[in-house]
């Protein structure tokens, strides 16, 4: 994959996505010593990132491919990100999604038309459940992040952040199975070829970090952490190359990390966020002393938490 996927993305899908904002706190940019953006994607249409490499896998397909319809498995925001964009643009979609996801991204997905199956994460295996019903049913399977056009959809929210904040030293990006990082290297390789681009992930899914120190994709068990979008177990066989090639590095942070990331933006800007929603803000309040550079852009991932588990995560102890 290069660059040049990404741009054609950012012209495929320009029509259906926001272009969304790039805030800045001063009292953030006290509190790490830089000159802080934060790319917010928790304000896209249905409230993440994913409508972006959603959008641009269905725009790709053959008609007869798109008439048959599509299926998937996820969490939550890739789910309803292919139920709103298959949807929209007429469709039909199946979810498989694991009976502990968050009721609020289950019934917007169901609210957006698409069909949901449950299953059990820590029992089952979501690939295999979609691959089943994909044969069963002549669906096509779009993975929710280890697909070539998922990842050039996801690299355009970071191409609009560079072209919005200028001169970037560093870009911190969630990570879960890798599409929105791989995403953003491919972006940057053009854009910002200097700037030193981060994942963070849970300490609890640390498959990242792992794979990256041992130079191969390192599987583990489906980690136990608040931030469900990055409750994956390996990185894919598209974004593992990509992000071996180009990251800077993957750091960790606790969940409690991921609470006071999430208080840090409410009270600085007025965000809500979901917990994946901030690894790349926890990442850079938790290693600030590891992290140089003047700019430092943060993608801030998504926005869909239930309200009152949002109030029970960032209350204080």
């Amino acid at each position: 994959m290069q660059p040049e996927d990404v741009a054609a993305a950012t012209h495929r899908i320009a029509a259906h996505v926001h272009r969304t904002p790039v805030l800045t706190s001063r009292r953030l940019d006290e509190r790490v010593g830089a000159r802080v953006f934060l790319k917010c994607e928790n304000t896209q249409r249905a409230g993440a990132f994913k409508v972006r490499g959603a959008f641009n896998a269905l725009l790709q397909l053959p008609p007869a491919q798109a008439a048959a319809g599509v299926i998937t498995y996820s969490s939550g925001n890739h789910a309803q990100a292919i139920a709103l964009a298959a949807g929209e643009l007429g469709i039909p979609a199946t979810i498989v999604m694991p009976h502990d996801a968050p009721e609020v991204k289950v019934a917007a997905t169901k609210g957006y038309g698409a069909a949901v199956v449950r299953y059990d994460r820590y029992a089952q295996t979501r690939e295999q459940i979609g691959a089943d019903l994909a044969r069963e049913r002549g669906l096509t399977l779009i993975p929710p992040y280890d697909h070539p056009h998922i990842i050039a959809g996801q690299g355009t929210a970071a191409a609009e952040l560079l072209a919005q904040a200028h001169g970037l030293d560093v870009v911190l990006t969630p990570l879960g199975g890798g599409g929105l990082l791989a995403g953003t290297i491919l972006a940057a390789r053009e854009a910002a070829p200097a700037a030193r681009i981060y994942g963070v992930e849970p300490e609890a899914g640390d498959d990242g970090l792992r794979s990256l120190r041992a130079g191969r994709i390192v599987h583990i068990d489906t980690p136990r952490t608040i931030a469900d979008g990055a409750q994956t177990q390996a990185l894919g066989e598209w974004t593992f190359p990509i992000i071996a090639g180009g990251a800077a590095d993957v750091l960790t942070v606790s969940d409690e990390a991921l609470r006071e990331a999430m208080r840090v933006l409410a009270t600085t800007t007025k965000l809500v966020a979901e917990p994946t929603g901030v690894l790349a803000l926890a990442g850079l309040l938790t290693h600030t002393g590891t992290i140089s550079g003047g700019r430092i852009g943060v993608i801030v991932s998504g926005g869909n938490v239930d309200l009152d588990r949002y109030a029970a995560l960032i209350a204080t102890q």
